[in-house]
C-alpha cells in the first residue's frame, strides 16, 4: 500500500541516469578549474550570494512589502487598479494592480513583485491562474531602471548618444513582457481555469471590486501596522528564495563565468567554465541576424543576462571601448537585460514562493521566448528609427 503516493522501484534507469549527470558534470568542471578550486568556488559563490544576493533581496521585498501594506491599507492599489484596468487587461490580460508590480521590480529587483502579490490587497484583484504569471511580469522589468540608466550614461569612442537606444530597449522590454505573459496565461488557464479566484472571500456580502477590508484603529495605528505586517511578509519570502538562489545562481554562474582576471583558476567566488557563452556562439548564425549583432562576442551579453544582468552590463564598457557594439546592440542589450535579468536564477525561486513550482517549467519557456522577442523588437524598431 502506498497510500497515495507516487513510489518507484528503489533502484532505477533514472538513477543511474542522475548518477551520470553527476559525476559527468564534476568530473568536466573540476579537470577545467581542479577540484580544490571548484569546490572552493561552490562553497565561496554560495556563501557570497547569500550575503550579497539573498539578503540584499530580502532588504528590497522588507521594503517593498512595507509600501505594499500601506498603499493596500489606503487604497492605492485600489485606485492603479481602476485606473489601468482598460489597459491591463486587452494588454496582459491582468488587473490593473499588476502594473504596481511592473514598476516596484523596474525600482528594484524580479522578486519585489513576489511581496506584492503575499499582500491580501493586493492578491484579491486577480483570478487564480494570473497569479503565476506574476512571475514572468516582474522578471520582465526587474533592474529595468539600473539597466536603463546604465546604458544612457554609456559614453563610446564616437561620442554617439545612447539615451533613445536605452528607451528603445524599454519598449522592447515591454513587447517581450506582453508575449512572455501571455504565453503562461496559457499554461495556467489550463491547470486553473478562468474563473476561480486568488483568494476566497469569506464575506460573499462584499463587492471585493468596490469595497476594501481595513484593519482596526486610527490611522497612526493602520500606518503602523501594515508597514510592519508588510515587512515582515518580506522576511519570510527572503528566507523561502534562499535554496532557489544559491543552488541555481551558483550553477548558473559557474557555467558562465571563467577563469579569474588573470586567466588561471583560483578558487575564488564567480570562477566558472564559460560554458552557455560557448553554446551561444555556436547559435550566433542564428541569433545575430535576429537581433542585428556586428560582432559575435556580442552574444555574451544576452547568454551572462540568463544568470545574472548585473554581470551581464558590466561587459558593456569593455565591448565599447573594443567599437565591438553600437546603438542597436545598446537598444537589444537594454530590452534582453530588462526582460530575462537573470531569470534562470530567480523563476525557480520566484515560483516556489508563490506555491506554483509544477509550473516553473512552463514560466521559464515562456520568458525564454518573450526575452527574445524583446531583443528582436528592440533590433527592428531600432532598424525603422535609424
Amino acid at each position: 500500500m502506498n497510500n497515495g503516493k507516487r513510489v518507484k522501484k528503489a533502484i532505477s534507469l533514472e538513477g543511474l541516469l542522475s548518477l551520470t549527470f553527476f559525476l559527468v558534470f564534476f568530473i568536466f568542471m573540476g579537470s577545467k578549474m581542479g577540484a580544490v578550486n571548484m569546490f572552493n568556488t561552490i562553497m565561496k559563490t554560495g556563501h557570497d550570494l547569500l550575503l550579497n544576493t539573498v539578503f540584499f533581496i530580502m532588504a528590497i521585498a522588507v521594503i517593498a512589502g512595507a509600501l505594499a501594506g500601506v498603499l493596500s491599507e489606503f487604497g492605492v492599489i485600489a485606485i492603479i487598479n481602476k485606473i489601468l484596468s482598460p489597459l491591463m487587461k486587452p494588454l496582459y490580460d491582468l488587473p490593473g494592480a499588476s502594473a504596481l508590480g511592473m514598476v516596484t521590480t523596474y525600482l528594484s529587483d524580479n522578486p519585489a513583485i513576489i511581496t506584492l502579490a503575499e499582500d491580501k490587497g493586493f492578491k484579491r484583484y486577480f483570478k487564480k491562474y494570473q497569479i503565476p504569471a506574476l512571475t514572468n511580469l516582474g522578471t520582465a522589468f526587474g533592474m529595468g531602471l539600473i539597466v536603463t540608466t546604465f546604458m544612457m550614461a554609456q559614453k563610446p569612442n564616437n561620442n554617439e548618444n545612447f539615451v533613445l537606444a536605452a528607451l528603445i530597449g524599454n519598449l522592447g522590454a515591454i513587447i517581450g513582457s506582453i508575449i512572455s505573459v501571455r504565453l503562461m496565461l496559457r499554461f495556467t488557464k489550463k491547470v486553473y481555469g478562468k474563473n476561480q479566484l486568488a483568494i476566497d472571500i469569506e464575506d460573499e456580502d462584499i463587492d471585493i471590486l468596490n469595497y476594501r477590508e481595513i484593519r482596526e484603529g486610527g490611522v497612526g495605528s493602520r500606518i503602523l501596522a501594515s508597514l510592519l505586517e508588510g515587512g515582515k511578509t518580506g522576511v519570510d519570502m527572503g528566507m523561502s528564495i534562499i535554496p532557489g538562489v544559491l543552488i541555481i545562481c551558483t550553477l548558473v554562474l559557474m557555467l558562465t563565468n571563467g577563469p579569474s582576471a588573470k586567466g588561471v583558476y583560483t578558487g575564488a567566488a564567480f570562477e566558472g567554465v564559460p560554458v552557455l557563452p560557448w553554446i551561444g556562439s555556436k547559435i550566433s548564425f542564428i541569433i545575430e541576424p535576429l537581433l542585428g549583432f556586428k560582432s559575435a562576442e556580442a552574444i555574451a551579453f544576452p547568454i551572462t543576462s540568463l544568470g545574472a544582468v548585473g554581470a551581464a552590463i558590466s561587459l558593456v564598457p569593455n565591448f565599447l571601448s573594443k567599437g565591438l557594439i553600437g546603438g542597436n546592440e545598446i537598444a537589444v542589450f537594454t530590452a534582453m537585460g530588462m526582460c530575462w535579468s537573470g531569470y534562470l536564477s530567480t523563476h525557480v525561486a520566484m515560483m516556489d514562493a508563490l506555491k506554483c513550482r509544477e509550473l516553473t517549467g512552463k514560466a521559464i519557456l515562456s520568458h525564454t521566448i518573450g526575452g527574445l522577442m524583446a531583443g528582436i523588437s528592440a533590433h527592428l524598431i531600432y532598424s525603422l528609427i535609424f
